[in-house]
């Protein structure tokens, strides 16, 4: 049989979290061809030089798409996305891959599915059929309609996907693969190293050693005028508060700037004793980070997949997340510093929650791998209603 050329387009830090097995899948089966693709933010210095991790990890990339406009706003995400396109139809018509996989709900995601349909490659859509808030609501179900494979985490996703017309012979629960790198952490859980020393970062120097809480907090692209408020509220709760945190830098999207502004200006102007500030670190590293936590506050979708799976505490904030399937470990609330301050005081007086295996078992990227070797690869559309 002829070994088939899987295309996998990375695009931002945690989408390669979100892909990593798959990737070591399909490197691994024989009867594929990994054709590794990074583009967007993942090439960024400021966005935490995701590239170098992933060749850390062993991958060979096979070609890198430079195509982040400055100025972090509607406009500059449109505009991304367009350039994205035409990038990317070039780096497709040099691979010509078997097919394209592409990964949950980014606008990048957007530009891949869209070159490759109109050039007749089957798309791989994982993580599709989820409901959410913001524009990732849009970009997900287009994507699902420009797929052709639908690889998704959980039995309502499939569901989703199968009410919006797909065929369901093409839809296929596999479990998310970021509960896969879940699953390797809660096996071997501790935290034999210090962060601060091992990934440098700003602020202050924390210690660690009698439990500290994880921040990652984005702006919502839909809201993203009230970005730097938003972000501003949630620091706040944090110095009131007063637990030692760790907390991660926001992503490229709209509003980013905002969100980059309220973090220093409250750095400047209150100067936190209790925070520290880091860009990036490998995905096994900050999970092993987050399950030593006391719990995670913002609006990741990590506090809701791989932290149910861990069992950690998680304090939801805003629209972000909003309609996602979730487990009894998030507590949600709006983008304010009271509400944010009592969700994380109700959290460290009850401690830990049992693993929740919502979505997924932790075998993920075999089972994605096994598909794209087996299942037939077609670009023929056909609605089953």
């Amino acid at each position: 049989m002829k070994r088939r050329k899987i295309c996998v387009v990375v695009t931002a830090r945690p989408s390669y979290s979100r892909v990593k097995t798959a990737l070591e899948a399909i490197r691994a089966h024989p009867q594929l061809d990994l054709q590794l693709v990074v583009a967007a933010s993942a090439l960024l210095a400021r966005y935490g030089d995701t590239v170098e991790y992933i060749e850390q990890d062993g991958f060979e990339v096979a070609a890198r798409v430079f195509m982040v406009l400055e100025g972090e706003n509607l406009t500059t995400m449109a505009k991304t996305t367009g350039l994205g396109l035409m990038e990317l139809a070039t780096v497709l018509d040099n691979l010509k891959p078997d097919a394209v996989l592409t990964v949950a709900d980014r606008y990048e995601t957007l530009a891949t599915a869209i070159a490759a349909s109109y050039m007749n490659i089957p798309v791989v859509h994982i993580q599709g059929g989820e409901i959410t808030g913001s524009i990732d609501e849009k970009v997900r179900h287009a994507v699902t309609k420009l797929s052709d494979l639908h690889l998704v985490s959980t039995e309502m996703a499939s569901q989703h996907v199968i009410r919006m017309g797909e065929v369901p012979s093409t839809v296929f629960v596999t479990g998310c693969p970021s509960v896969d790198l879940a699953a390797h952490v809660l096996a071997d859980p501790e935290l034999n190293f210090n962060p601060v020393e091992r990934y440098g970062g700003v602020g202050a120097l924390v210690d660690l050693s009698e439990g500290y809480l994880v921040v990652m907090q984005h702006p919502v692209t839909t809201e993203h005028d009230s970005a730097r408020h938003d972000v501003t509220e949630t620091l706040h709760a944090i110095g009131k508060i007063g637990s030692p945190t760790l907390w991660f830098w926001p992503n490229v999207d709209a509003g980013s700037g905002g969100t980059a502004k309220g973090i220093r200006m409250f750095r400047e102007i209150e100067k936190p004793d209790n925070i520290h500030f880091f860009k990036n670190m490998p995905s096994e590293d900050f999970l092993r980070v987050l399950y030593n936590s006391k719990g995670i506050v913002g609006n990741s979708s990590v506090a809701i997949r791989e932290c149910s799976f861990l069992g950690v505490p998680a304090v939801n904030i805003g629209s972000r997340q909003v309609g996602r399937e979730r487990g009894s470990n998030v507590i949600g609330v709006d983008h304010d510093r009271r509400q944010i301050t009592e969700a994380i005081r109700s959290h460290l007086r009850n401690g830990r929650f049992p693993s929740n295996k919502l979505y997924g078992d932790g075998a993920a990227g075999k089972r994605i791998a096994d598909l794209l070797a087996s299942v037939p690869l077609t670009t023929a559309k056909r609605l089953a209603y």
